[in-house]
């Protein structure tokens, strides 16, 4: 097996170097992101079999911190050891710990399992970007990285969908269980790409302050965002402590990574404004699309009465129009060498279409809704290709897993916060109007149409209007992630590769 170099291309090796990069890659990122999601359809039945439900949303938040660590972690392991080696042991941890959460006896547990599946999940999404920009020229990277992107998003959206079918028929065991024949193939598939060996060796050093820092810096705000939900005024000063903690730590963060030898944040590195513009983009894009991702079909349920069945019938195209943004991005990238343009004028569509849905959607037909919402992933799907290839060429190879985690990192982040905001704003203005609406909106998930049904008339009315007026503020937050994305695309100087 030949490793095409990146001054050399040849486009008569493109096939070739296809099938060996991409399969290998292609399934530790399927189940690294479809694994961040699937869980959420399952909370309601991982709560009813294991209680403690006011923990429950705990077993999402736990993965999505630990992976957000994790990330520029192995960025900067695999620069020092290579890539492959570490893509063997970040699949053997979340073998390991998909085991664990299979046996966990309560939520806690659960949550800790998921900690140690995040820290493995958080390996397999950057080595896997890695991985394309270690073995595929710059100039072609936008086609690869594309399909890559397709991956993760399709990922995102199908994950819902088949957590919800394999808890149904199978049981909420069976979404961590499926991790071990799929984990074995991977295995097996990344034998193909050829050893390579680390390209720092400079004497390395676990940045524990910063990792201590990170952490003291996200879960606070995880928590605040977690204690809003109940629009209780008694938590206020809860709430004012939380942040003032998490924006001392973020100073004590920056502040510690300026100097380490070593630094968890590649501080040196997101100073570039080329960088750290395109990292912005894809903390935007993980906050929209994770955000709808998991509240669409809660929406859906509740609005429109609909089964696990539907929902995954009406979330394929939106799957599919993401890849089709992703893929046709890719290629133009690699025709044309433009890059931040595609997803400048994409991420304006998206704006438009997420703000148009925001706005009216409670008074659009199903139909309307679910194209609309298909217009705006295909916007959607014209950032991260390009993001991917803009921040490993400003970096160069030495640095290649250091962007690549860099990258997913800022994803991460976006995508735990954008939705913990989501789900804040909506359950905090259902308490605020009404204190009962958040227990009654809990049935109607459950119940579907049926719970709606059970109510009288005048009650029906009164939570028909209150529902869509909640939803239609907590999702007002979606066109401003992607309109920030719009300012941050069309300032970045990287134009072209």
């Amino acid at each position: 097996m030949t490793i095409i170099p990146s001054g050399a291309f040849d486009p008569s090796k493109t096939a070739g170097l296809f099938k060996l990069v991409f399969p290998s890659v292609m399934l530790p990122m399927f189940m690294a992101v479809s694994d961040s999601t699937m869980v959420a359809s399952a909370l309601p039945a991982m709560a009813a079999s294991l209680g403690d439900v006011e923990r429950v949303s705990w077993v999402v938040v736990a993965y999505l911190v630990a992976a957000t660590i994790a990330a520029p972690v192995y960025g900067y392991l695999g620069d020092v050891f290579g890539r492959r080696r570490l893509m063997f042991f970040a699949l053997a941890l979340f073998m390991g710990a998909s085991v664990l959460c299979a046996l966990a006896p309560s939520v806690l547990w659960l949550a800790a399992a998921r900690v140690l599946q995040g820290f493995g999940g958080g390996g397999l999404m950057s080595l896997s970007q890695a991985l394309i920009g270690e073995v595929v020229p710059p100039r072609q990277r936008g086609h690869y990285q594309s399909y890559l992107a397709t991956v993760a998003t399709v990922s995102a959206v199908f994950g819902p969908v088949a957590g919800g079918l394999l808890t149904e028929h199978l049981g909420w065991k069976s979404i961590f269980l499926i991790n071990l024949p799929l984990g074995l193939l991977a295995y097996g598939l990344m034998f193909r790409i050829p050893h390579r060996a680390g390209v720092r060796h400079e004497a390395w050093s676990f940045d524990g302050q910063g990792l201590f820092w990170f952490v003291s810096f996200i879960a606070p705000i995880l928590i605040a965002m977690e204690q809003l939900r109940h629009f209780d005024p008694s938590t206020a000063p809860l709430v004012a402590a939380l942040l003032a903690l998490a924006g001392l730590s973020l100073f004590l963060l920056l502040r510690r990574e300026r100097v380490a030898p070593a630094p968890l944040l590649p501080i040196a590195l997101l100073s570039q404004p080329v960088i750290w513009r395109a990292n912005g983009m894809a903390a935007c894009h993980g906050a929209t699309l994770t955000a709808l991702v998991a509240f669409l079909p809660i929406y859906l349920r509740v609005t429109h009465g609909l089964s696990a069945s539907q929902m995954g019938l009406l979330l394929t195209p939106i799957s599919i129009s993401i890849g089709i943004g992703s893929i046709i991005t890719g290629r133009l990238v690699t025709r044309t060498g433009r890059t931040m343009v595609f997803p400048a004028w994409g991420l304006i569509g998206a704006t438009l279409c997420l703000l148009a849905f925001a706005l009216f959607g409670a008074a659009m037909t199903l139909a309307q809704v679910m194209t609309l919402l298909t217009a705006a992933c295909f916007f959607l799907g014209t950032v991260m290709a390009v993001v991917q290839v803009t921040v490993q060429s400003a970096a160069g190879r030495k640095a290649l897993g250091t962007a690549a985690g860099s990258v997913q990192f800022s994803r991460t982040v976006g995508a735990a916060l954008g939705t913990a905001l989501l789900g804040s704003i909506l359950f905090a203005t259902l308490a605020f109007i009404d204190p009962d609406a958040p227990a009654m909106f809990g049935k109607l998930v459950d119940m579907g149409a049926a719970g709606m049904a059970a109510l009288s008339p005048a009650r029906q009315s009164v939570m028909s209007d209150l529902i869509a007026f909640a939803f239609r503020l907590a999702f007002l937050i979606l066109p401003l992630f992607t309109a920030l994305g719009v300012i941050l695309a069309w300032t970045n100087p990287s134009r072209r590769i």
